[in-house]
């Protein structure tokens, strides 16, 4: 049973081993040509891959060769505009150099036009105050001739008669109007000199009041010190003192925080006084006293105009000091 039991396994083993070599043999025949077909679908999916692989390159190649060049042109065009720009600049701050030489040279005319102004209306003045002195003495002068005939009566006494004394009186007439216009031209220097000046006894002496004044400003006794320039103005007003103690005059309201009057003060130093040695000081004290009056522009217009017309002077200096302190580039001057 056993022997017949191992042999039927041994032949249902081999019957097995049979079919499965039977049933293995055909799918594989089968497998191995579809496997095929997909390899040959694969290699041309590959190659399509590839083509397609070639061409982007190909494609992003010429993308970076045309972005390199935008980047080229747009750095070119980039530093072309930063030169440009530069050369504005140059040129923007050539032209504000320029207008303000111009502006300086403008202001400086105008001063001088004003200071010819002033005087010239001074010089007005004191021609009509001489020629009302003048009319003044001439119409003295009919009540002084009279007097000059005194001997008469010693011509009137020998003869006696009313009419002889008539006739001789009326001939020296001329010699009387004669010896009148001696007689007052003898007599007129006195009595012009009181007319041509007729404060003099009353005006105070100049270079005693000034320096008395600048004592007074020193020990900030200004009120007293204000009154005493303003007796230099008044009586010597074409004297140079008088440019300096209106200088002093917007020092003492500048020290009263009166900047509005001290602007004027020192306005009048550059419009009146022009050539004075104070007018750098007072341009500088007026760039200053704006300034406090948080009007900037015009106070940094002073300081330029003040470089302009006296760049050797140490309010210049001080000037450029202001400017570099606020931010402001200062030109030089064209030459």
């Amino acid at each position: 049973m056993k022997r017949k039991t191992m042999l039927g396994n041994r032949i249902v083993t081999a019957a097995l081993a049979v079919l499965v070599v039977a049933l293995t043999s055909a799918p594989a025949r089968a497998t191995s040509k579809e496997i095929i077909e997909l390899q040959t679908q694969v290699q041309q999916l590959m190659d399509n891959v590839q083509r397609i692989q070639s061409t982007l390159d190909s494609r992003f190649g010429v993308l970076q060769s045309l972005a390199q060049q935008t980047a080229d042109n747009a750095n070119q065009v980039s530093a072309t505009v930063t030169a440009l720009q530069q050369k504005l600049a140059a040129q923007s701050e050539g032209l504000n150099g320029k207008l303000d030489t111009a502006s300086g040279q403008a202001q400086a005319l105008n001063d001088s036009v004003d200071e010819l102004k002033s005087r010239i209306t001074k010089l007005d003045k004191s021609i009509q105050d001489l020629q009302a002195q003048l009319q003044n003495l001439g119409g003295q002068a009919p009540v002084a001739a009279p007097a000059a005939p005194v001997p008469a009566p010693s011509s009137v006494a020998p003869s006696g008669a009313p009419s002889a004394a008539s006739a001789p009186a009326a001939s020296p007439a001329p010699d009387a109007d004669q010896s009148g216009g001696q007689g007052e031209g003898q007599g007129a220097p006195q009595g012009a000199s009181l007319a041509a000046n007729p404060a003099a006894g009353q005006a105070p002496p100049l270079a005693e009041t000034f320096q008395s004044g600048v004592r007074d400003f020193n020990a900030a006794r200004y009120d007293i010190a204000a009154g005493e320039f303003q007796d230099v103005i008044h009586f010597y007003p074409l004297d140079t003192l008088a440019g300096t103690s209106q200088f002093y005059l917007g020092e003492i309201a500048f020290r009263r925080m009166r900047l509005s009057d001290a602007v004027k003060d020192y306005n009048a130093v550059l419009e009146g006084f022009p050539g004075n040695q104070k007018a750098p000081a007072a341009q500088l004290r007026k760039g200053m006293a704006l300034l406090q009056m948080n009007r900037k522009d015009a106070g940094i217009h002073e300081f330029r105009v003040l470089i302009q017309r006296h760049p050797q002077t140490p309010e210049a200096e001080q000037a450029r000091t202001k400017l570099n302190a606020l931010g402001v580039k200062i030109v030089p001057t064209a030459h």
